[in-house]
């Protein structure tokens, strides 16, 4: 099972998890990265958006059109989290620290 694991973990990236980045905006891949940031979710907007270094208001709309897009969905008031298991651990492989 082990050494099944870093080939499943690699199909994944490259055919279900690139596809959905595909889909998104610049700024909605930044939004998704900093909730990756934070560890494991879900998380509060305002930690979201502190983490972007702005307001939350401005990241409302972001956040709508990814709930839109399937990528993620609010738990509870004011919350939200990946629709997709292993999507953050995807994007901080790929995408953290990146310009």
């Amino acid at each position: 099972m082990r050494l099944a694991a870093p080939d499943v973990q690699r199909q994944l990236d490259e055919n279900f998890f690139l596809v959905r980045m595909d889909r998104l905006t610049p700024a909605e891949k930044r939004y998704l990265t900093a909730m990756a940031e934070l560890g494991e979710g879900p998380h509060r907007s305002g930690d979201i958006a502190a983490r972007l270094g702005v307001k939350v208001e401005s990241v409302a709309l972001r956040r709508s059109a990814l709930i839109q897009k399937g990528m993620v969905f609010s738990p509870a008031h004011g919350d939200t989290a990946f629709t997709v298991p292993l999507f953050d651990e995807f994007l901080r492989r790929t995408h953290v620290d990146r310009p």
